[in-house]
């Protein structure tokens, strides 16, 4: 695998222009320079996640070749913007510059943010009274440090979401645990699993530290966790833990993502809602190569074979990447050929809410998405 980038780059002020990777819409991790091609499909869970944590070996051979599917294709709702103003302990408060202000429970932290071309709307000193500043490698890849203006802070700190509690998490990656414009499909699964009138199955690939599971465990919903990452998997049992939610029905698996959901599709599991956000480039725990671009098709396609009978959406985030979001509309409609229903893509964006959380600002585009429902 490629080595990390190191390079430091200094610290900006909302004044001054960030030298952000042009398109990191939403960094995570993992987010690595394009290794060399890899000899298989296979992907990893989302590696959020700093090299430390990944392990490499030789890739695996292909599994299963595309299905060719026929029959209509499900309808098409475009473009469609899904909006977050903030939830539960989280806003965006401002942003410009290259930089976005956040509020993450008692916290107010500075981070880059490559699409935030415009000017701020606050004040300089309302960027100088924060809590926490990521400094460092700006770009996709880069690591960093956390400067804290005010006094030391620990690693993690409680946060509440739709419900649950976790924990924040200060990263030398410069995430904090969460990606809160994922907001919006969270609610719509707890919406839907709170109105089934039966019990649903959810499978949440690409998991990351578990807040999606845990939303969907407390609205009701049996839940298989994924991701390749041991560290990743031990912050989804602590914020378990923090929330006091151990006896809920959730599986956390520590696996390669498409090696999981090949023998998921083998033994005839099948799942009521799908959530899936991968990575642009990742290795899974036994050096699995995923490249977003080569292996969504077959990731996606394995994803609808093992949807149930009567199933309530996949969704599908794509995060940093060179396209439209017609690229992945056209395949999931391609996809879910026969299937009926409906495709509806676009963009996820938070919007600004200003200091108090309540004041809405300009919109932050964070990423691509596409999800199928049955109606």
């Amino acid at each position: 695998m490629d080595a990390e980038k190191n390079v430091k780059q200094k610290e900006r002020r909302p004044g001054q222009r960030n030298a952000a990777a042009p398109n990191s819409g939403r960094p995570t991790d993992d987010r690595q320079k394009r290794p060399a091609k890899p000899t298989a499909p296979s992907a990893s869970a989302r590696n959020p996640k700093p090299a430390a944590v990944r392990e490499t070996a030789a890739p695996t051979a292909p599994d299963r070749p595309l299905i060719a599917r026929t029959g209509e294709r499900p309808a098409e709702r475009v473009p469609i913007i899904l909006e977050s103003l903030g939830a539960g302990d989280f806003h965006l408060i401002d942003s410009g510059n290259g930089l976005k202000l956040e509020q993450y429970g008692p916290y107010r932290i500075v981070r880059p943010e490559g699409q935030a071309l415009w000017q701020p709307s606050l004040p300089v000193q309302a960027w100088e009274n924060v809590d926490a500043v990521f400094t460092g490698d700006t770009d996709e890849e880069g690591t960093g440090r956390w400067r804290f203006p005010k006094a030391a802070l620990g690693e993690t700190w409680p946060l509440h979401l739709l419900g649950v509690d976790f924990h924040g998490r200060f990263t030398s990656f410069r995430h904090v645990g969460v990606f809160p414009e994922q907001i919006v499909h969270w609610t719509w699964m707890k919406d839907q699993v709170e109105k089934a009138g039966r019990p649903l199955k959810v499978l949440n690939l690409f998991g990351y530290t578990g807040v999606a599971s845990l939303v969907a465990a407390a609205a009701g919903a049996e839940v298989t966790h994924v991701d390749a990452s041991k560290k990743a998997i031990g912050w989804t049992r602590e914020n378990q833990a923090l929330g006091r939610m151990e006896k809920l029905p959730i599986r956390w698996i520590c696996e390669d993502a498409m090696k999981f959901i090949l023998r998921e599709e083998r033994r005839g599991s099948t799942y009521d809602i799908i959530l899936t956000d991968p990575p642009k480039f990742g290795r899974g725990p036994n050096g699995e190569v995923w490249h977003l671009f080569e292996h969504l098709p077959l990731m996606l396609d394995i994803c609808r074979e093992i949807l149930s009978p009567k199933a309530l959406g996949l969704v599908l985030t794509a995060y940093s990447i060179r396209a439209s979001f017609y690229s992945i509309h056209e395949l999931m409609r391609e996809t879910m050929r026969g299937r009926g229903g409906a495709v509806e893509s676009g963009e996820l964006v938070i919007r600004e809410a200003g200091l108090d959380g309540k004041t809405p600002g300009k919109a932050l585009s964070t990423s691509l998405f596409s999800r199928w429902v049955p109606k």
